[in-house]
């Protein structure tokens, strides 16, 4: 069955301005800009009046229409970023050999580093690269815990998913050995204490 039209609504808030053309989507706030080519999906945008973004539809299936609401959502993350940003924090679990982690920024890059060592013991050094608008740091009243914050959730998520990936357990029996960065909570910058 195919749906005629379907719309979705989205309102801006008065802050934030966002620029739409050929599906790339462009929103400035007062934390910065974020940009999110949605370009492969074949979703109509219209901007009826100041603050109101028109999402639609036309003679959609059922999974085409369920990408209204995603689109949808992935510009509401984007406003939410340039607002208040998004911010992760991940603590170290261990039971004997105590997680050392350090970070560095890499001058040419300007992307940080988080290096982390003696996990589980072993001698390797891991290290993992943030994303693009990502800054760590260990959190300064709370033992055994890293703070990564941004603007963009899909690079704050992912560089919190690469620390926890590459601190997996391999070869010994996961539910013994629950060593690991994990995160511990994840909100917004603006309204965190």
């Amino acid at each position: 069955m195919r749906y005629i039209h379907s719309e979705e609504t989205l309102t801006i808030p008065a802050n934030v301005k966002v620029h739409i053309r050929s599906r790339i989507v462009s929103v400035d706030g007062p934390r910065g800009k974020l940009v999110k080519d949605m370009s492969h999906l074949s979703v109509c945008f219209s901007h009826p009046s100041r603050n109101i973004i028109t999402i639609e539809l036309h003679h959609g299936a059922r999974k085409n229409v369920a990408t209204l609401r995603t689109v949808k959502s992935l510009i509401n993350n984007l406003i939410i970023g340039v607002t208040k940003g998004f911010k992760y924090k991940m603590r170290y679990v261990y039971a004997h050999f105590p997680i050392n982690v350090n970070i560095e920024k890499n001058s040419e890059t300007g992307l940080y580093d988080v290096e982390i060592r003696n996990f589980i013991g072993e001698k390797i050094i891991r290290r993992v690269t943030m994303l693009p608008g990502v800054d760590v740091e260990a959190s300064k009243n709370q033992k055994d815990e890293l703070q990564l914050t941004g603007n963009s959730l899909e690079n704050v998520s992912q560089s919190a998913a690469d620390i926890q990936q590459i601190c997996r357990v391999k070869n010994k029996d996961i539910r013994k050995f629950l060593d690991g960065l994990y995160v511990s909570e994840r909100g917004n910058i603006e309204n965190a204490s």
